[in-house]
């Protein structure tokens, strides 16, 4: 019913705009980004307008004079669209396609139409379904106007007038079946994260601006099939993978769709359930692109986002990537000065990838235990499985026993509590089945 950006097959117009000189860089920046997003649509772009207005218009957010300009350039260079940076209101977005006469696009619409390109698990596509209608319900008037006249009888109603209810009607219900789908997914979602609950992995999300390495990063540790591409919004559904830390601790890491500037609320409303992987998650990587010379508005568009789903109280590790593409020393000092906790990585060279996997070791395990043990000959499975999911820091011998120093995964306590020297026997560690022999010295009866 409406056009999308990937049925334009003319060069389009990329307009942006500003009302103070303060924001120009800014809005400089955003044109580019729209430039990108564009083209990640594989629609060609003719030309970049940056437009400067001291206020924004109804009729056309431009002035008139402003609007009939790029109207007449528009047929002289036979321009197969138009594409605003800034969000326009349905009846601006019809003003527009009336004096330019062609396809008229805004900012949140190529950002829905690269999602609905992208999407490919079930939930993702039902959301960006979802988004779609939200979407298009209040621009459903221009699509039937042609019609409106048409019809008879004193109060009757024109064709267009009926098409319009009826389709109303329709996208109301399919608005309704989309929210009760997600609802079933969500649920479904809630129950799987009650199962991995139950064996205690601790989970990580990583998250952050789109196209800062995300992916690659997950690939790096993990190993995991995932698409890596150098485009926008590469990825859109979540992916999880298993990770052995230097600690033996598993961890799951999880990666989620990237963030953007200006990204239209109902996507943030409609990835919930996606994105709220991160705010269950037991701490975050939030990776940034040092080599972006926006890396600051970056972050603060990704904490953004992560306070509107809540997500912005948990443990966080904040690390830089792509530090071999940054030529200039002083800007990573200005980085490492304003963020003095933070990580400096190469996801494509291996540099500090150690360090980082050392620093989600210490954020996994807050309960791990470094304790001495006693294990009798018998316990040569325990023993081999100490090497395999804790941290063996001393191993020595005395007689049959195996005397180690070990550092302990919160899971494994329980099955080591009765082995620990009696001083390093913690609190809330089992207490050690008593003997036959204890039993009796404590005045009880031992059963046969």
């Amino acid at each position: 019913m409406f056009e999308t950006a990937q049925r334009i097959s003319r060069p389009a117009l990329l307009i942006g705009n500003y009302t103070e000189a303060a924001q120009r860089d800014n809005a400089i920046s955003l044109l580019e980004e729209l430039d990108e997003l564009v083209r990640t649509l594989g629609v060609p772009v003719s030309d970049k307008l940056l437009v400067f207005q001291k206020e924004l218009h109804a009729r056309y957010l431009l002035g008139s004079g402003k609007a009939e300009e790029i109207a007449d350039r528009v047929k002289a260079e036979e321009l197969g669209a138009l594409i605003f940076d800034h969000d326009l209101t349905p009846s601006q977005q019809r003003n527009w396609e009336e004096i330019s006469g062609v396809p008229v696009l805004d900012r949140q619409k190529v950002i829905l139409d690269i999602f609905g390109k992208r999407a490919r698990s079930r939930e993702a596509r039902l959301q960006i379904e979802l988004a779609q209608i939200e979407y298009s319900l209040p621009r459903l008037t221009r699509a039937w106007s042609h019609l409106g006249g048409q019809g008879g009888g004193i109060g009757g109603k024109g064709e267009g007038e009926s098409q319009l209810e009826q389709d109303r009607r329709r996208m109301w219900k399919a608005s309704d079946r989309l929210k009760r789908e997600l609802e079933q997914i969500k649920s479904a979602r809630a129950t799987q994260r009650k199962d991995r609950q139950r064996t205690p992995v601790p989970n990580c999300a990583i998250v952050g601006y789109t196209n800062v390495g995300k992916s690659s990063l997950l690939h790096r540790l993990t190993g995991a099939d995932v698409l890596v591409e150098n485009k926008l919004f590469a990825t859109l559904d979540t992916t999880t993978r298993k990770v052995s830390l230097p600690s033996k601790q598993p961890l799951l890491l999880t990666d989620t769709v990237g963030f953007v500037r200006k990204l239209p609320h109902r996507l943030v409303e409609a990835f919930k359930a996606t994105l709220e992987e991160a705010a269950q998650a037991d701490f975050l990587v939030h990776l940034l692109d040092a080599s972006a010379p926006e890396v600051m508005e970056f972050y603060t568009t990704t904490m953004k986002v992560l306070t509107e789903l809540g997500a912005d109280k948990r443990p966080m590790l904040v690390v830089f990537n792509k530090i071999d593409k940054v030529s200039d020393p002083a800007r990573l000092h200005g980085l490492r000065t304003h963020f003095p906790d933070a990580l400096f990585i190469s996801v494509q060279s291996g540099e500090g990838l150690d360090a980082l996997l050392e620093k989600m070791s210490e954020l996994a395990s807050p309960g791990t235990l470094t304790r001495k043990l006693r294990l009798p000959a018998t316990e040569a499975g325990l023993i081999a499985r100490l090497h395999r999911e804790a941290q063996v820091h001393e191993t020595s011998y005395d007689g049959s026993d195996t005397l180690l120093t070990v550092t302990l995964p919160v899971r494994l306590t329980r099955d080591c509590a009765r082995f620990m020297q009696m001083d390093e026997q913690p609190h809330d560690a089992a207490p050690a089945r008593s003997s036959n022999t204890s039993r009796r010295k404590a005045g009880g009866r031992s059963k046969k």
